[in-house]
């Protein structure tokens, strides 16, 4: 039996969730496994099946857990592979979509500037690692990315050839980091490019651009990641389902 720990304050059924997103969070049931049965928690945790159910209901409905009919209830896994094809078309030559090319340009650490330290919720200066890739089509660059993460959380980025990994980063971060990226909030704007990012997108300064601004968590909430993708106005694309 483990006691719980947090605020006693709050419904027994809410310690519990607190606790599992903890527990999640700290890698002690990993994206895709099984959670223990209700009864088996409901003995670990010393409290009656149906706390246990309402614990485990207000997680499925947050999208963290959800139930395979016959099969139990399981840490569910985000998909964020398709995220900018909500906002941006890309096609080849002949009107197929495409997946743009990854190039990571720099990976280097630093102390946080004022806005970083913000999103990621750190000291200011604190140390930080500053990614800037880019993605291709072809040759052409079509997005311009500046990723932001915590030096003390993922300092083993930058111990290997990150463009030998492959496209995606949030497997890397797991693979490497021991970091999941549970969910991420996300801010779309505009703005004329400047010249530092003019470069990267082969734009002319003042040229528009859209910009995704992504913050990222782990399964308690904690800031892991804040990023800033430019791209080329004419890819951008603007979607929502209204039913």
């Amino acid at each position: 039996m483990h006691p719980l720990t947090g605020d006693a304050r709050l419904p027994r059924y809410q310690q519990l969730r607190d606790h599992m997103v903890e527990q999640i969070a700290n890698n002690r049931w990993r994206p895709g496994e099984a959670i223990p049965t209700e009864a088996a928690l409901a003995s670990e945790f010393d409290m009656s099946v149906g706390t246990v159910r309402k614990a485990v209901d207000v997680l499925v409905a947050e999208g963290v857990l959800e139930r395979q009919q016959g099969r139990g209830t399981f840490i569910r896994r985000p998909q964020f592979q398709s995220s900018l094809f909500r906002f941006f078309r890309f096609e080849a030559a002949n009107g197929e979509r495409v997946v743009p090319e990854s190039r990571i340009l720099s990976i280097e650490p630093l102390a946080a500037p004022s806005a970083v330290a913000e999103a990621l919720g750190l000291a200011l200066e604190t140390d930080v690692i500053r990614i800037v890739r880019t993605r291709l089509l072809g040759a052409q660059p079509v997005l311009a990315e500046e990723i932001w993460l915590p030096r003390q959380t993922f300092q083993p980025l930058l111990d290997v050839e990150l463009n030998s990994k492959g496209p995606l980063l949030y497997p890397i971060y797991e693979e490497l980091c021991g970091q999941v990226v549970a969910y991420a909030e996300e801010t779309l704007t505009a703005e004329a490019v400047d010249a530092v990012h003019g470069r990267l997108l082969q734009l002319p300064v003042d040229s528009p651009v859209v910009v995704i601004e992504r913050l990222a968590r782990d399964y308690a909430g904690q800031p892991l990641e804040w990023r800033r993708s430019r791209g080329h106005a004419q890819h951008f694309r603007y979607r929502i389902d209204i039913r």
